[in-house]
């Protein structure tokens, strides 16, 4: 069971951890992953997917996810250039315990793009997601995600 002071720092880190990507603040957003993270976004609206035989719209490790943001940082990723604007609510968090020690926190999200490229276009998404942290030298860490519908 969850102390109060541990579920409310499992809320702020998703509340802090949605901020840093809205505001592409990609290197301090990085540093919320543990070594061996996993981000997961799968193609599928199957809940029983899996990465290794599901196709998937992001599975990344840590280093892919490093790449990624290197390459966001170099200013010749055109296809962000200039870059959307992104903003996400995060509703209905449960937070709990895994039989590992590990906190698993669950919530909802919409997420609003504005596409500022050709078209400025707007784009939305809704789905779920569940993180789970762990202690890292004294605080909470992300060491995988996993949004979908």
């Amino acid at each position: 069971m969850l102390s109060d002071a541990e579920q409310k720092a499992a809320v702020e880190f998703l509340h802090k951890e949605a901020r840093l990507a809205d505001e592409a603040r990609y290197a301090e957003w990085l540093a919320l992953w543990t070594d061996d993270a996993v981000y997961w976004v799968p193609a599928t609206t199957d809940l029983g997917a899996d990465p290794d035989t599901h196709l998937s719209h992001i599975y990344d490790n840590r280093g892919r996810l490093e790449t990624r943001i290197k390459l966001l940082q170099t200013g010749y990723r055109y296809s962000q250039e200039p870059p959307s604007l992104m903003r996400r609510l995060i509703s209905n968090i449960e937070v709990q315990t895994a039989d590992d020690g590990e906190v698993v926190a669950e919530s909802n999200f919409i997420l609003a793009g504005l596409a500022r490229q050709a078209k400025r276009e707007m784009h939305w998404w809704a789905g779920r997601t569940t993180h789970r942290l762990r202690q890292v030298g004294g605080q909470l860490k992300m060491c995988r995600r996993r949004s979908c519908w």
